[in-house]
């Protein structure tokens, strides 16, 4: 298999790993279980993230599409940063309950437009 399908299918498995952990953490403090703070849960996502990241890196040496010249790429890296401030809101136990599933919504919508981006690759 070539190094580009590896990277290719590291990434896609990281990126759906990573959303799958979001819900998680979103979904056991909705239903009053903050305890997985004090698990490994706290830090899994942060591994995967970084693998996800490492593998996005590693997809721009091997394929001819670049940030900044790409439209499609650069926008995911904006939805990108917008996911990760929307996120850090979502889960900040110092929010009230309304500002946080705001900010999770928005996290998710995000994360649905980087999916779309990444599938359809559109020219603009």
């Amino acid at each position: 298999m070539s190094a580009y399908l590896i990277l290719k299918h590291l990434h896609m498995a990281t990126a759906f790993l990573t959303v799958v952990l979001f819900a998680l953490r979103l979904l056991l403090d909705a239903v009053g279980k903050p305890g997985w703070r004090k698990t490994p849960l706290r830090w899994i996502p942060h591994v995967n993230d970084t693998v996800l990241l490492a593998a996005a890196i590693s997809l721009l040496f091997v394929t001819p599409w670049m940030p900044f010249v790409h439209g499609w790429l650069t926008a995911k890296v904006f939805l990108l940063i917008g996911y990760i401030i929307a996120g850090l809101f979502a889960l900040r136990t110092t929010l009230g309950a309304p500002a946080r599933i705001v900010a999770a919504m928005f996290a998710l919508v995000q994360i649905a437009a980087i999916f779309h981006l990444a599938v359809t690759k559109p020219v603009f």
